[in-house]
């Protein structure tokens, strides 16, 4: 009970701070040009005689071996000569990641550039509140190639109210898609033989690890991790998901692919029970550790220690596991049971699963954009960032990149997880990935539809509260039914879709489909 109502302090919290800020952020909105350290002179000419710091926000945990130290002196070397910068990078931590990535920006704090995606980091929510510069104007002069390349049907889905508000991750080819990993090795030992496409078998390949694998618990993972709700769903109907954030599981979606303009949701249809049912069934079955819900351990390291039998995560993960589990585990097999397997529910990648925006407090956007379009498109800023240091991060062999002798993963990793304006003209392949995937791939292009929502801004104004009710629930819910925690599932689903509606699920989806109507005439031009 005191947790909870720690975590509803916090909530109202944010909601204030985003209220206050809101109403400040509308106004830092355009060019500062006459208040930053990056002036123009008569003749339209960019001054950068003015040293300045550029902070970007980017997610993840802040390498501690100081690699990262030695490559930043470098970058900054660079950018001191071409544009007199100097690049911090500011680490939002993965414990509790959304929150604070939140709370920063809704704090005022002036950073300049911020890693951001519309599909799990809520960009339009945060556009919405004022968090984001409009940078349309100053794109063409201090982003002059980046503003070249990215194509003009690629900036309409970076526009908020009208105006551009990140630049999108619109050159780089990836794939997100979730699954489960597996052994194949064991699963043949248990007579499946043929690759795993639905959760009834990995049911069963679960079962064999409980018959045959003497202390290896099937799925050891901790139980802040739900996506099995998405996998589900994913599997199990013809449903796909909006870019509606709603806290630790996504609850209104579209029917279909073909009817991507009527709102729904899987929690008030039968898949969503049979869910439930099925992972009761697991737990009792003791498909994960019975203290699940406290677990903080680590899945990967397990699963490539041989001490549980399946890792959950998406495909670019698999690419780079794969190889890692011929070294750590010799003779085994793996393969990805993706979500999109059983009946080629494939949606593609939105451009905006990785952007960038410029923080509306920022104190020098034009620089802070000068500096993004080198790191976009100078190639040896590229890969200095991205890969490290030649020669102490990786080394370039038959075209590939692979670890110098006697690197050491603990000594000499790299990292600046720069996931907002990556291109394809700079990767060097990494020897490290699985050749095999291009297979995986050229099987996702014959199924994958086009991405539906790319110009959707869902204006979450009329319905803010009830939102952040709605994620109250998900949050003390979802979790529990997951893995099948909550006692009868039926009654538990029931239980849920009445905190729902207490919370306001109705509300929202008539707001949603409301605004998905107007969005249907934008597109179909009608």
């Amino acid at each position: 009970m005191v947790k909870i109502k720690k975590t509803l302090v916090l909530f109202l919290v944010m909601l204030l701070t985003f209220s206050l800020v809101a109403c400040n952020g509308s106004s830092q909105t355009g060019s500062k040009t006459s208040e930053s350290g990056t002036k123009t002179n008569a003749n339209g000419e960019v001054d950068t005689s003015e040293e300045v710091t550029i902070t970007m926000m980017v997610l993840g945990d802040k390498p501690t071996n100081g690699q990262l130290e030695k490559v930043m002196k470098q970058v900054n070397t660079k950018l001191k000569e071409k544009v007199n910068a100097k690049l911090q990078l500011k680490w939002i931590e993965w414990a509790d990641y959304m929150t604070k990535y939140n709370l920063t920006l809704a704090s005022g704090e002036p950073v300049d550039l911020i890693i951001t995606a519309t599909d799990w980091l809520d960009a339009w929510g945060n556009a919405q509140k004022g968090a984001f510069m409009d940078i349309t104007d100053l794109l063409p002069k201090y982003a002059p190639k980046t503003f070249e390349d990215v194509s003009k049907d690629s900036w309409e889905q970076t526009k908020y109210d009208g105006k551009i508000v990140m630049i999108p991750e619109d050159s780089y080819t990836q794939w997100v898609n979730h699954g489960f990993f597996y052994r194949t090795d064991w699963a043949k030992e248990f007579g499946i033989t043929e690759p795993i496409k639905d959760f009834e078998t990995l049911g069963k390949y679960f079962q064999g690890i409980k018959d045959n694998k003497k202390g290896v618990i099937p799925w050891d993972t901790p139980g802040t991790n739900v996506t099995t709700a998405w996998g589900y769903t994913t599997s199990y109907s013809d449903a796909i998901e909006l870019p509606i954030t709603t806290g630790v599981f996504p609850i209104y979606w579209a029917n279909s692919y073909e009817d991507a303009y009527t709102v729904m949701s899987p929690v008030f249809e039968d898949v969503f029970v049979d869910y439930a049912k099925m992972m009761k069934d697991w737990a009792d079955k003791g498909y994960w550790r019975s203290d699940v819900l406290n677990y903080k351990g680590d899945t990967r390291a397990l699963f490539q220690a041989g001490k549980t039998g399946a890792d959950q995560h998406h495909t670019e993960t698999f690419s780079t596991l794969r190889p890692q589990m011929d070294v750590k585990q010799p003779g085994s097999e793996i393969d990805i049971f993706a979500w999109s397997d059983t009946r080629d529910n494939l949606i593609s990648m939105s451009i905006t699963h990785g952007a960038t925006a410029v923080g509306a407090h920022s104190k020098n956007p034009e620089r802070a954009l000068m500096v993004y379009d080198l790191i976009r498109n100078d190639e040896e800023l590229y890969k200095l960032f991205n890969y490290g240091i030649e020669g102490v991060q990786y080394e370039i062999v038959d075209g590939k990149r692979v670890r110098p002798e006697g690197y050491d993963e603990t000594k000499d990793s790299f990292s600046a997880n720069f996931w907002g304006g990556r291109v394809d003209k700079f990767e060097i392949p990494s020897a490290d990935k699985w050749e095999g995937m291009s297979e995986i791939f050229a099987q996702y292009d014959t199924i994958k539809k086009p991405y539906p929502y790319g110009q959707f801004v869902f204006d979450s104004t009329p319905v803010e509260a009830e939102l952040s009710a709605l994620s109250q629930v998900t949050a003390q819910l979802v979790p529990a039914i997951a893995f099948g925690k909550a006692g009868d599932p039926e009654k538990a689903v029931k239980d849920f879709r009445k905190r729902l509606e207490a919370a306001g699920y109705e509300k929202v989806q008539k707001e949603i489909q409301k605004q998905m109507n107007e969005y249907k005439k934008l597109v179909e031009g009608k």
